[in-house]
């Protein structure tokens, strides 16, 4: 098996297997195509098979891996369509929804959304990625619960999840945490000033940026990948 290690800080145990695999295909220690043990998997980072197979399971969600019964697990190569179809699916539900938060969304929870940009202010302006992730999260989700789509939040908050698995951050080709507040900011302002057409096309622009992002990092992954592997 390859040298894999559980990350320190992650949620639970089957988070911490799904980041250490996700990890692991990275670094090029797993290898796509490659068949790997469950079991083994779950001896060498100490854990029970359990939460081995939930994370495993989490990661055949999103497109990862390929669970082979009897058998393990198969690392399959995420591509650039993956993170396409994702931020696609997002960009048909948020805009819109920042225009509805924008036009229906009471005082009580424009407060709540104003709350949660300053929180990501604080964070980015600590550089402190711990805080700054579940603020941008809970601002995306306020949005959402705000539009009166609370079913909505929960597809989304899925799709970020798959996201996370599929490639590095965006923070990775150089946007500062700084960065990413500010193209919340024009959102909020537009949500908080009652122009539904402005809080659309601020989320739209966001999410794009997003996407093209995420699809740089992932294909220069791979093209790094490609290069360390040699003729």
């Amino acid at each position: 098996m390859p040298v894999l290690a559980l990350p320190p800080d992650a949620p639970s145990l089957a988070d911490a297997v799904a980041q250490a695999v996700r990890d692991g295909v990275a670094a090029g220690e797993l290898v796509p195509g490659t068949t790997y043990s469950v079991y083994q998997l779950a001896e060498l980072l100490g854990v029970s098979r359990s939460p081995a197979r939930e994370g495993l399971l989490r990661l055949a969600e999103a497109g990862l891996i390929e669970i082979r019964r009897n058998r393990g697990f198969r690392v399959l190569p995420p591509s650039a369509h993956d993170i396409e179809e994702i931020i696609g699916i997002r960009l048909a539900l948020e805009p819109p929804a920042a225009r509805h938060a924008a036009e229906r969304g009471t005082d009580e929870q424009l407060a709540a959304v104003r709350a949660a940009l300053e929180a990501m202010a604080a964070a980015a302006g600590r550089d402190d990625d711990a805080s700054f992730w579940p603020a941008d999260r809970t601002l995306h989700d306020l949005l959402l619960r705000t539009a009166g789509r609370p079913r909505t939040a929960a597809i989304v908050e899925r799709l970020r999840t798959t996201t996370a698995l599929l490639g590095p951050p965006t923070t990775a080709s150089g946007r500062t945490l700084r960065d990413i507040h500010a193209e919340h900011e024009p959102v909020v302002s537009a949500v908080l000033g009652r122009d539904g057409a402005a809080a659309e096309a601020a989320m739209r622009a966001h999410l794009e940026a997003t996407r093209d992002l995420l699809m740089g990092n992932l294909r220069q992954d791979r093209a790094t990948s490609g290069a360390q592997a040699g003729p």
